[in-house]
């Protein structure tokens, strides 16, 4: 296994390995397992036995928070079958020795809820009796999304007031689910062009009701996710995610120029909230260095910075975008106040990134072509940083 060449920083007396709370958890350090999307179930349920593995080499250090990967909070949201859900019996069960495993090493989990909207597969959904989503009906994330839906006789709907208020109710049963499961708490996925994404982006949403046009509507459904899970099960127990410079899902990302105004409203509301008594646990966001997801690193990066979130939101921030190959920036933006750092691909490929982290020791080399199989390979079988050296050396 292949070490990475990146400049690497002992963190073991910054920031970053100071403790923190987040919510209703003691935190060790500031390192957080991203969500991190790996397709090893089938028909939206869990692959308990090796996902339980997974999950379990990477909370091996004690007092880190695992932040699982996107799971859908209802049959509509969903359509990618090889991804989790939540929303039934039969999931959370499979759930249960997942974060089990988890807490057994002495580390926490937040459940990441997902709904695709116009994401999704038109033609999967189409088979299964159900709707393909969006805030808009008539406008299509691409012209191949658009193709398929038609043939499939399944166009995009844009939901109607009465169907919002079904997902939200989704959102808080999915919730309400992850808490039985064991998670000790839920990340609200509203970033990377999913369906709360579109909702908030000019380019998705062209609604004309109280759900689009002005800034305020089109976070009205962010907000009210937000509000109902809150009530549901608590705000220490909530967080959020947010993606304000990204272009993935055909978001404007800084094309708009509204768009820090459209997050900082969100910032401002969130921050509301939090002084009328119900801070969320966290809001996460992603760096202007990853606008897609699917990029590898350091491609199409922009201009920017979520800095301004300092000025209005005064709870706990965790930041995600690219820190293996920036440790000079990730020292930087770990000493901000209540700020914790997310590492995803490097936390795929290194078990003990955590360890690695505070020792300044290089990271695993990441195979991306194995990030969406089924299987153990590249899954279960990437080495400690023992492991990796006599490899390297043999």
């Amino acid at each position: 296994m292949a070490l990475r060449n990146d400049k690497t920083i002992a963190f073991k007396d910054t920031d970053l390995f100071k403790p923190i709370t987040v919510g209703p958890v003691d935190l060790k350090h500031r390192v957080v397992m991203a969500p991190l999307t790996r397709m090893r179930n089938v028909d939206y349920v869990p692959n308990t036995e090796l996902m339980a593995e997974y999950y379990s080499q990477r909370s091996q250090r004690p007092g880190t928070l695992i932040l699982t990967e996107a799971t859908f909070i209802s049959p509509e949201a969903g359509g990618y079958k090889t991804a989790p859900g939540i929303f039934n019996n039969e999931q959370i069960e499979a759930w249960k020795p997942i974060h089990k495993a988890i807490h057994d090493n002495g580390s926490f989990s937040f459940q990441q809820l997902w709904n695709l909207g116009w994401q999704s597969m038109p033609d999967v959904l189409a088979k299964d009796g159900l709707k393909y989503i969006s805030a808009t009906s008539d406008n299509y994330m691409d012209e191949e999304s658009k193709k398929i839906a038609l043939e499939s006789k399944n166009p995009i709907h844009g939901l109607t007031i009465p169907e919002i208020k079904e997902h939200i109710a989704n959102y808080v049963k999915a919730a309400k689910n992850s808490l039985e499961a064991g998670a000790d708490g839920v990340e609200i996925h509203s970033a990377n062009g999913y369906l709360l994404n579109q909702f908030l982006d000019a380019n998705s949403n062209k609604r004309t009701d109280e759900y689009g046009g002005s800034i305020e509507n089109r976070a009205r459904f962010t907000l009210e996710v937000v509000d109902a899970v809150v009530e549901a099960i608590g705000s220490s127990k909530v967080g959020i995610r947010l993606s304000p410079f990204g272009y993935f899902g055909n978001m404007t990302g800084k094309k708009d120029p509204e768009f820090l105004a459209l997050y900082a409203y969100v910032f401002a509301q969130l921050e509301k909230r939090a002084q009328n008594g119900n801070r969320l646990a966290y809001i996460h966001l992603v760096e202007p260095r990853v606008t897609n997801p699917f990029d590898p690193e350091g491609i199409n990066e922009v201009d920017g910075s979520n800095e301004f979130i300092y000025d209005i939101w005064k709870g706990n921030v965790i930041r995600a975008g690219n820190y293996a190959q920036y440790p000079d920036i990730a020292l930087k933006d770990s000493s901000k106040p209540n700020t914790l750092l997310a590492y995803g691909r490097t936390f795929i490929s290194t078990p003990d990134i955590v360890d690695r982290l505070e020792k300044g020791l290089q990271l695993n080399v990441y195979d991306r072509n194995s990030f969406y199989q089924p299987d153990a390979k590249g899954y279960t079988d990437y080495p400690t940083y023992e492991e990796a050296k006599k490899s390297t050396s043999s």
